[in-house]
């Protein structure tokens, strides 16, 4: 399979949402690619730092353990939202209960910065099991707020409710939409509330007009950007295996949309992940 590689950044950026620990069949095949190799692949290109994301309580102990060897790294736990549906209809409640105890006890650790990812995905859970979806958000918020930690926002499908949710529940200080799907108006009012919005390769789609217009209007101390590797690779390589050395095309497509250079683009984006998270 080949895969076009981009040239080096003028400067360096974090790729603000990534998973190292998880490979799909149908893009690499049988194994998962190395993580060091991935990490200094994309550092070859000016993707100095990662967040590695763990989704479920194993993933979420994998990212951990990655990121206390590897400076690149710092870590979000979180059960992603169509995990607590799984575990609450295969293992039960007081298993769902034992999850979210689990990840507010991870969520403690100096290298976790973040809680998440969290929030509302209705396009792949029924729609009887919302409201457990809806349960595990909110007590995402809370563990986010008890910590003093990061939200990062999975929102697929339902914006309205993710919103509605955040609002009722009050939110964090550091709140992340993470892969933003909406459009320039849900945009504006994520940046009224000084929440950060993070674009990952979906933007380079010719398709994507909403998103580009999303794009071109957040404020310069809110935009951030991601992989959400191995999925979302942008273009040249969209239906590929994604990672962060990929990353500088859709930095290029940011910076080109919002009129800017890229190093001041890089410059916004490197800043503001380090305000999101902390420095590292």
């Amino acid at each position: 399979m080949t895969i076009a590689a981009p040239d080096a950044l003028a400067s360096p950026v974090i790729d603000t949402h990534c998973h190292l620990d998880i490979h799909d069949r149908h893009l690499h095949g049988g194994s998962l690619p190395d993580p060091d190799t991935l990490i200094a692949m994309a550092a070859a290109v000016g993707v100095t730092r990662i967040v590695q994301i763990g989704c479920d309580l194993e993933s979420a102990r994998l990212s951990i353990e990655l990121a206390r060897t590897r400076p690149a790294l710092i870590v979000g736990v979180g059960l992603h939202p169509n995990e607590a549906p799984r575990i609450l209809e295969q293992q039960g409640r007081a298993a769902l209960d034992d999850a979210y105890a689990q990840i507010a006890a991870m969520a403690q650790d100096p290298i976790v910065r973040a809680v998440g990812e969290t929030g509302l995905d209705y396009f792949r859970t029924a729609e009887e099991l919302r409201p457990v979806q809806h349960e595990s958000f909110r007590r995402h918020i809370a563990i986010a707020k008890q910590v003093g930690k990061t939200l990062v926002i999975h929102d697929r499908e339902s914006h309205d409710d993710v919103m509605d949710i955040l609002l009722e529940e009050g939110a964090p200080d550091r709140v992340i939409f993470h892969c933003f799907s909406g459009d320039a108006a849900m945009a504006q009012r994520c940046a009224e509330q000084g929440w950060f919005i993070s674009f990952a390769g979906v933007v380079t789609f010719t398709s994507a007009r909403d998103l580009q217009q999303a794009a071109a209007i957040v404020p310069d101390d809110l935009i951030l950007v991601e992989t959400d590797a191995p999925y979302l690779t942008p273009v040249p390589n969209r239906g590929k295996p994604n990672a962060s050395y990929l990353m500088p095309f859709t930095v290029r497509a940011l910076a080109q949309l919002r009129g800017v250079d890229e190093a001041a683009m890089a410059g916004h984006l490197w800043a503001n992940a380090q305000r999101a998270f902390g420095a590292w």
